[in-house]
């Protein structure tokens, strides 16, 4: 069975929304804004591009990440790898053409099929409504969190609220950085 990996910046609070600058947030940015950047705090991201064989994306970020990212060099490790985006609503005429093969998966049973089938490990970016789905049906399998000294308060989640059975997790990795940022790789407990 193949990891399911949800990767994600959060503050403190959990919040996740809106970390590098995409507008109409109110604190939109918040990566950049009050923390010094410290590559040694984003080597996570550069490995996470090594380990992972598959990307998996909800359309609101796929939407985001696709007319971007195919050009961008710190994700070019992202280019050939093959990438699924669950989705209801859109349509493989929707879809980018030079990011490589796109697969859209219509629902979670989908997604558990796929993590079913031979291969290495599935990173889902962003993503908040579908992280949540994720975990809330047992699907996610490790947590790379990169968790910024900052109180957001308002702003999407990436844990749910819904009320369910308590889920351990199992902390495999975690470093504190001088700007303040926390590394924390935690594996999901079953």
């Amino acid at each position: 069975m193949r990891t399911l990996i949800s990767t994600a910046f959060i503050s403190l609070d959990g919040v996740m929304e809106a970390p590098g600058g995409e507008p109409g947030y109110r604190n939109s940015g918040w990566t950049f804004k009050d923390v010094e950047f410290l590559p040694e705090a984003y080597e996570l991201k550069s490995r996470e591009q090594e380990e992972a064989t598959a990307l998996l994306l909800g359309r609101v970020s796929y939407e985001a990440f696709s007319p971007v990212w195919p050009g961008m060099e710190e994700f070019a490790g992202y280019r050939a790898m093959p990438k699924y985006v669950v989705s209801t609503t859109l349509t493989d005429d929707a879809l980018v053409s030079d990011w490589g093969d796109t697969t859209i998966l219509r629902s979670l049973d989908e997604v558990a099929a796929l993590k079913e089938t031979e291969g290495g490990p599935i990173i889902v970016h962003g993503s908040a409504e579908l992280n949540r789905n994720l975990a809330d049906a047992g699907l996610v399998d490790r947590y790379h969190l990169l968790v910024f000294p900052v109180l957001l308060g308002a702003g999407k989640r990436l844990f749910s609220t819904t009320d369910k059975d308590r889920q351990r997790l199992k902390p495999v990795e975690h470093e504190a950085y001088a700007n303040g940022v926390q590394k924390n790789v935690f594996e999901v407990v079953r």
